[in-house]
């Protein structure tokens, strides 16, 4: 009889085990259903906020100066017995100077708050992510895209991510409309410069 309990023990024992070892699942798979976990982007289909910081600055000066000079001259005088010849004068003079100088400077600022979705998670856990917005005001539309690759643990513990964290960073600002066509150049002046 106790053979019989023991065996009965064993192979509930064993039982148990197979099937928690084939319930197991990965730990990211039951994140959102913790009480003590953030609610971080993990898996496919998740949002996550980007915040773009990005502030830009670069210049560039450089100046050069060169200078030439060069001189020939001849003179000679003769006489022929006693009426004199008269003098011969010869002068050639050149010079080159070239100054030049030049300065770039460029700066840009950009501040914005755009959601993205997780499009597909890499072998190593790091997420592709993919977002637009479109904000369109009395005919002016404003496109905001973002794209590139995040790592969960850059991802903060509000669900959002700083734009440069994201490795192979695409963030495109477009706009168009009224204003945007009254900046550019008229078809009559695009003709124009592409003539000349």
């Amino acid at each position: 009889m106790r053979q019989l309990k023991s065996v009965i023990c064993i192979i509930v024992a064993w039982v148990a085990l197979s099937v928690g070892t084939a319930a197991a699942q990965d730990l990211r798979e039951n994140l959102g259903r913790s009480l003590f976990s953030d609610q971080k982007a993990n898996r496919i289909g998740d949002a996550v906020t980007v915040l773009v910081v990005e502030a830009n600055s670069a210049s560039n000066d450089t100046k050069s100066n060169t200078s030439r000079e060069s001189a020939i001259s001849l003179a000679g005088s003769a006489k022929a017995g006693t009426a004199p010849i008269p003098d011969a004068g010869f002068s050639l003079a050149t010079g080159n100077t070239f100054k030049g100088s030049g300065n770039t400077q460029t700066q840009g600022n950009v501040r914005a708050s755009i959601s993205a979705r997780v499009d597909s998670v890499l072998p190593n856990g790091n997420m592709w992510i993919n977002g637009s917005r479109l904000i369109s005001i009395n005919g002016e539309d404003q496109v905001i895209k973002v794209s590139g690759i995040i790592r969960p643990s850059d991802v903060q513990a509000d669900n959002s991510v700083y734009s440069s964290s994201i490795s192979d960073a695409k963030i495109v600002f477009e706009g168009s409309g009224m204003i945007d066509r009254s900046q550019g150049p008229g078809w009559f002046t695009k003709l124009f410069h592409w003539l000349f």
